[in-house]
């Protein structure tokens, strides 16, 4: 249950079309369901705004198929699973239908929803190797009712490439900026626009980039202003942030 459809109880007793303990019959029964191999969070979307978002590394088919059944049964209208294996979502789709991102690893349950943020997320990967980091970022982000522009292999090793689309970049809300080897992307774009940048260290690179850690540094120690950091490949969590900062209205 998100906040809109809490409301829509509420005005429904308003007019006299639900009864106060029924309504509170309905409310009482979602903080969360056991499926035995996992409890379902069904207030998050009222406390957060976004429903529970499955993971689904290391799970089978069979548990994310009932965790996306059960949670669409509570009227939950795009089910989000990350992290998610081509071949697992194959068998999930003879259950239940699904839409697989295969450069995000992501599939989902549901219709996407029009944009609905402010404005437009753009998603910045330095090269072609880090795409699916950014993928995974950007399909997170539309899922969650954002606009988005990618901008992929404007990495600094060739600036004219970042230079060329400063117009993108100077229009957004939000940037991520995904980026391996030694992570300088996230710097430079932090260095030229006025709104939050996101950097998302990538684990790509030669030896001494330490699967990640040398970009995570290098963005956690940016002199640019407004440059925040997630942890290493998790474009999920920095999609999921743009969406939150694309959704404030001042």
């Amino acid at each position: 249950m998100n906040k809109q459809e809490t409301l829509d109880i509420l005005k429904k007793i308003q007019a006299g079309e639900v009864s106060p303990d029924d309504a509170l019959s309905q409310m009482c029964t979602e903080p969360f369901q056991d499926l035995g191999y996992a409890k379902l969070d069904h207030h998050r979307g009222l406390r957060q705004g976004v429903p529970e978002v499955i993971y689904g590394a290391g799970k089978t088919p069979g548990q994310i198929t009932g965790i996306a059944k059960a949670m669409v049964d509570r009227g939950q209208k795009l089910v989000l699973i990350t992290r998610l294996a081509r071949d697992v979502a194959d068998v999930i789709n003879k259950d239940i239908p699904i839409q697989y991102f295969d450069a995000a690893r992501i599939g989902i349950i549901g219709d996407i929803p029009k944009p609905n943020g402010v404005g437009r997320i753009v998603v910045a990967a330095a090269g072609t190797s880090d795409m699916p980091v950014a993928e995974e970022a950007a399909v997170t982000a539309e899922a969650l009712g954002n606009e988005v522009v990618r901008m992929y292999d404007v990495g600094v090793a060739g600036l004219h490439r970042l230079s060329s689309k400063l117009d993108v970049l100077m229009n957004a809300r939000v940037v991520v900026s995904v980026a391996g080897m030694e992570g300088a992307l996230t710097s430079v774009i932090g260095g030229l626009v006025d709104c939050p940048v996101i950097g998302v260290p990538a684990s790509v690179g030669y030896g001494a980039s330490f699967g990640g850690i040398s970009a995570l540094l290098a963005m956690l120690n940016s002199c640019a202003s407004g440059v925040s950091v997630v942890n290493i490949d998790n474009g999920f969590g920095a999609g999921y942030m743009a969406s939150m900062i694309n959704h404030l209205r001042g």
